[in-house]
Parts: C-alpha cells; sequence; structure tokens
C-alpha cells in the first residue's frame, strides 16, 4: 500500500490530472455553453445544430499529428514546446469567441470556434503523448484515472459553472473567464519537465506518417485490438444514448433527474475513475479490463429491471452509482489500455488515431438506438444493450487472457 501512496501523490500523477482539467475545460465550451448563448440571442436552430460541424477536428486530429512526432519547436522541447503553443493559442480563441457576437455574425463565431476545437484537439494529441512518455508502464492505470477525472472536473467547470455564471454575468465574460483558466495548463506545462525521448524517433515526415502505421500492424493481434477499441464500450455508449428519454419516459422529473443523474452521477463517475486506477496499480490494466468490462455489462441490465419496477428514486440512485462507477473504472482502464499500445517514439501519432476510432462506435452505434428502444421496449433494449456488451469482452481473449500463459 505505501508504494501506491507514494505513486499517488506523485508529480507525475498530479500533472496527469491538472492536464486532463486543461483538456476537459474547452470541450463544452463550444457544445452546450455556445449553443445557450447562440439560443439567447435568437439564432436559427438550423445554424445551432450546424455548429456540432466545429468538433469534427476531434475526430480527425490524427491527420496533423505526426507533425507534433516529427518536428520540435525552438523552446522547451518536443513535447512541452507543442504543449505551450496549443496551450497559449487556445486560450486566445476562446477570448476571442467571447469577444463575437453570434445574433451578428453566427458565421464568424462557427469559424472562432472551429479555431477552438483544433487547438483543442492539438492540445490533447500531446498531452496524450507526454502522459505515455512521462508515466512508467505500471503507473498508466493511476495516471489515466486522474486524468480522467481532471477532464470531468475541467468540463463540469466551463459547461455547470458556465452556465450558471452566464445568468449573472454576460457570456462574453464568461469566455473570457474561461479563457484565464486555461493558464492552469500553461503552469503546468511551465513546471513539467519533459519526458525522455525514445529513440528512433521520426527524423522525416514520411517516417512520421508511415512508421506509426506499420510499427502498429506488425504487432501480432493487431486487427483484434483495434476491434477491441471499437466495441469495448459500445453496449454502455448505446444505453447511455437513450437514458433522458427512458428518465422521462417512466416518470422522473426533470429536477429528479438533474439531482439523481447528474449530480450524484458526476461524483460516482469521479470515485469510479479513481478506484479504478488504484485496482489497475494492483492487478494490470489487461485483468482490469476484465473485471470491468463484467461490472459495465452488469450495470447496463440495471435499466433493465429499473424499466420493469417503473419510478423509484431510490433504485435509480443505486443504478446510477452502480452505472457511473463501473463507467469510471472501464474508462480509466480503456484509456490505459490505449496508451499502453502506443510506441513511445511516435505516440502523438498512434494514440490520435487510437482516440479517434474511440469515438466512432460512440457516434454511430448511438443512431439507431432510438429505433431499437420503439421497438423493443426499454426492458428489451437495456437487455439487448447488455448482449452488446459481450463481444467486447471475448475479444479480451486473442491478445490479453485474464490468466496468461505464465500464471
Amino acid at each position: 500500500m505505501p508504494s501506491i501512496v507514494r505513486v499517488l501523490f506523485s508529480r507525475r500523477m498530479l500533472v496527469s490530472m491538472l492536464m486532463g482539467f486543461s483538456c476537459g475545460l474547452p470541450l463544452l465550451l463550444t457544445i452546450s455553453v455556445l449553443q445557450a448563448w447562440m439560443k439567447e440571442e435568437g439564432v436559427d436552430l438550423t445554424v445551432i445544430g450546424l455548429m456540432a460541424l466545429v468538433g469534427l477536428p476531434y475526430t480527425l486530429k490524427f491527420v496533423w499529428s505526426p507533425i507534433m512526432d516529427r518536428f520540435t519547436l525552438p523552446f522547451l522541447g518536443r513535447r512541452r514546446g507543442w504543449m505551450l503553443a496549443a496551450q497559449v493559442l487556445l486560450a486566445a480563441s476562446i477570448a476571442a469567441l467571447g469577444l463575437n457576437n453570434p445574433a451578428a455574425n453566427p458565421w464568424l463565431v462557427a469559424a472562432t470556434a472551429l479555431l477552438v476545437t483544433f487547438f483543442s484537439a492539438s492540445q490533447d494529441i500531446v498531452v496524450d503523448a507526454y502522459r505515455r512518455e512521462d508515466l512508467a508502464d505500471e503507473e498508466l492505470g493511476l495516471g489515466s484515472s486522474l486524468y480522467v477525472n481532471g477532464y470531468r472536473v475541467g468540463m463540469l467547470l466551463a459547461s455547470g459553472g458556465g452556465l450558471i455564471m452566464a445568468d449573472h454575468i454576460s457570456f462574453s465574460s464568461v469566455y473570457l473567464i474561461m479563457a484565464g483558466c486555461m493558464t492552469v495548463g500553461i503552469a503546468t506545462t511551465l513546471a513539467a519537465p519533459e519526458p525522455e525521448a525514445a529513440e528512433g524517433t521520426p527524423g522525416s515526415l514520411k517516417e512520421a506518417v508511415i512508421d506509426p502505421f506499420v510499427d502498429y500492424f506488425a504487432r501480432r493481434g493487431a486487427l483484434w485490438m483495434l476491434a477491441f477499441i471499437l466495441f469495448y464500450k459500445i453496449g454502455d455508449q448505446m444505453a447511455s444514448a437513450m437514458t433522458t428519454p427512458f428518465y422521462l419516459d417512466i416518470g422522473f422529473t426533470k429536477t429528479e433527474i438533474g439531482a439523481v443523474v447528474k449530480l450524484f452521477g458526476f461524483w460516482a463517475t469521479i470515485l469510479g475513475a479513481f478506484l479504478g486506477g488504484l485496482v489497475m496499480v494492483r492487478l494490470g490494466i489487461n485483468r482490469s479490463l476484465w473485471i470491468f468490462g463484467v461490472l459495465q455489462a452488469v450495470s447496463t441490465a440495471g435499466f433493465a429491471v429499473l424499466a420493469q419496477v417503473g419510478h423509484s428514486v431510490g433504485l435509480l440512485a443505486g443504478v446510477i452509482a452502480f452505472e457511473n462507477l463501473s463507467g469510471g473504472m472501464g474508462t480509466s482502464a480503456y484509456i490505459a489500455f490505449m496508451a499502453s499500445l502506443t510506441n513511445k517514439r511516435f505516440t502523438a501519432t498512434q494514440y490520435a488515431l487510437l482516440s479517434s476510432l474511440m469515438g466512432v462506435p460512440r457516434v454511430l452505434a448511438s443512431a439507431p438506438t432510438g429505433w431499437a428502444a420503439k421497438n423493443l421496449g426499454w426492458f428489451g433494449f437495456f437487455i439487448f444493450c447488455t448482449l452488446v456488451a459481450l463481444p467486447g469482452l471475448l475479444l479480451l481473449l486473442k491478445f490479453a487472457p485474464f490468466r496468461p500463459a505464465e500464471d
């Protein structure tokens, strides 16, 4: 236990958490907060809907990640130089977004929001690479869990805090304050050491673009691991896509949903991610993926039980606690696993590609969930989501059996 305590309170873990905060802060500033501002200014709903497209850089970040593996800026080193540049430009673009007028020029707002997401995605690329290179393999689980928790706190500050502040001050002021909060990431970048560069880093742009893919697909089980990344959380994501209509349909009030699902659920997720990190220190990433995956599937089945029982705040709290605890643990293991797959010679490119793939099922699998819930009923829908989670677990047999041969 003392070794876990030493690791938990180390400089590396603090950096992981603060960098997570810096990465989580900008995300909802171009989604929910911006939507609220545009709605208040009377912008047409069609335009507000199209604003979702400014999030494309998060999906396409692997396109320019090789540049960050190949080139080193003339200050702070290969990782910290790019981090500082991305964070300063991100803070400036958030401030610029706040100085715009959505009603007078919504397309200028869209262009500025696109800059925010581009620099935010660029920060994600380098922070993910830095975390992989700064942490030892056995620290990836706990470091990833603290990163996730910092990320969620940043999101909560931007969305919940931003909307609450917007009731008392202008949205422009909110965005200027959020730009100022980026100093947390900037200060962390300046104070943190540069991780040691691996031997054989790309010597040309061609090597930076091609070698990461050659390196990855030369591994045994490479395709199985990609399939696992696509399917591990698919059942959980499909269920989550329809939970709000489900709660309303079986009689929960919006106040009950806000208090139990959003506020109570937030802290359950934070606790789950933290516990997941501690478990991974003891059991390793592969075994944790098995345990957390089973818990995720069981927690999804909990919604089927709630569908049968109907309106019960106590049962809702129990289901949400279990679902968010297991989801927080599963997400931490999932992110740690992806980091462990990367070669430190081209961490930025490989992690950007894998994390982009991670978002594919969230979009594609969520699309038919309304149709499935309508035709299967709520009980049948959540049982279906539970069963959909099983193939992702079974894929672990191909490259990460619970009991390795050497056991």
